[in-house]
């Protein structure tokens, strides 16, 4: 048992490196091998091509940033549509300092997620959280305008390129290896200077 989980190690230690410096499309199964030490029969025991080893080693990232990125979203969407202009920001502060803090402990296969998936299914990751977050945005506006707000026509369109922007600057941290303490204070900075565009677009 120790000696399989030591293989499935090697392969994996080899996949992670050679996927982070070639990408997905470009990285070599054979490399690969050849740097676990392993032969390609030993390989095919574990997985059954280059892209299950890909998915195996960002799957469970993905599941837990979508996972918290839904929690909040969705936990945002039940509250009573009263109570919701009160809590504004606060379920959102949360689940990013959280997912600062999932980066930072995880910030090699989070890379591997967010730059490196292209010609995997994991390539639109961050395109598919900017829709859920654009549609939740839509909803609100919707709230805020059945509880009296007076906001003025927002499209869909221009809420997209500000949720992109949001969230391709949230992940600058995967990009860029930001110490920790650096990453939360530049997302809260990022999060106000957010907030308050997204208050005088409506208004307020």
């Amino acid at each position: 048992m120790e000696e399989t989980t030591a293989t499935l190690e090697k392969i994996q230690e080899a996949a992670l490196a050679e996927f982070l410096d070639k990408g997905f499309q470009g990285a070599s199964l054979r490399q690969i091998v050849k740097n676990a030490g392993v032969t390609t029969g030993a390989f095919y025991g574990y997985f059954s091509s280059k892209e299950a080893l890909f998915n195996a080693l960002v799957e469970p990232h993905a599941a837990a940033l979508m996972g918290r990125f839904m929690e909040a979203q969705t936990s945002f969407a039940e509250l009573p549509e009263e109570q919701r202009p009160d809590h504004m920001g606060l379920e959102s502060s949360q689940c990013v300092h959280w997912m600062v803090d999932y980066i930072c402990d995880h910030r090699e296969p989070v890379k591997l997620l967010l730059t490196r998936s292209e010609g995997t299914s994991y390539e639109h990751f961050v395109h598919n959280m900017v829709e859920v977050e654009v549609e939740y945005t839509l909803q609100y506006i919707e709230v805020l305008r059945r509880l009296g707000k007076d906001i003025p026509m927002l499209d869909k369109s221009l809420c997209h390129i500000i949720a992109s922007g949001m969230m391709s600057g949230i992940f600058e941290i995967v990009i860029h290896d930001m110490p920790r303490e650096q990453a939360l204070r530049d997302v809260d900075q990022l999060r106000d200077f957010y907030t308050a565009g997204w208050l005088k677009l409506m208004g307020a």
